[in-house]
């Protein structure tokens, strides 16, 4: 099928393959990748920061993150992305794995890293991004985890990565 292109998002219906042999028409967007990064400070609290997303009219809690620009490596992406939302930048850097966050219809793939020793300086957000930079407890993000009000996929996926990397301890009710 035809396809579209959007700013940094290509737009697609095509035939993907089955391992039988078979195949299946998808609409598919192909995107280039991004980072996130569980920041933890010298007192054990982690970034989280409250972001309006206006595609689902709403503000939403999350890590610091962002898209790769061009074939920036995963690693540098974090670091920009870091420094960029939040001002600061980090000694420590452990990575954490990729995830897919909707293999069912999109390529991106999210690179999750945790940075510690962590040096303060001034946010420069996008002039497009709107948020405030807060930092939590562990017991903090385990009691929002559990009243639902941390819905963004990768910042979910992440907590449980450096929890089971036992980077972070969340603690249970």
């Amino acid at each position: 099928g035809p396809v579209i292109e959007g700013r940094f998002l290509r737009f697609a219906t095509r035939a993907f393959a089955f391992p039988d042999g078979g195949s299946v028409q998808l609409d598919w967007v192909a995107h280039p990748g991004a980072a996130a990064v569980v920041a933890i400070d010298g007192a054990g609290r982690l970034c989280l920061l409250r972001q309006f997303r206006p595609g689902m009219g709403a503000w939403m809690w999350e890590i610091p993150a962002g898209k790769r620009d061009g074939e920036e490596a995963p690693e540098a992406t974090a670091r920009r992305e870091l420094a960029e939302e939040t001002g600061c930048s980090a000694r420590r850097w452990d990575a954490l794995g990729p995830i897919w966050p909707s293999p069912a219809f999109c390529d991106e793939v999210i690179h999750l890293f945790c940075a510690r020793e962590l040096i303060p300086g001034d946010p420069r957000p996008d002039a497009d991004e709107h948020l405030e930079v807060h930092w939590r407890t562990p017991a903090e993000l385990a009691a929002m985890i559990r009243a639902g009000e941390i819905l963004d996929s990768k910042t979910l996926a992440a907590l449980m990565r450096a929890s089971v990397a036992g980077l972070i301890a969340l603690p249970a009710p």
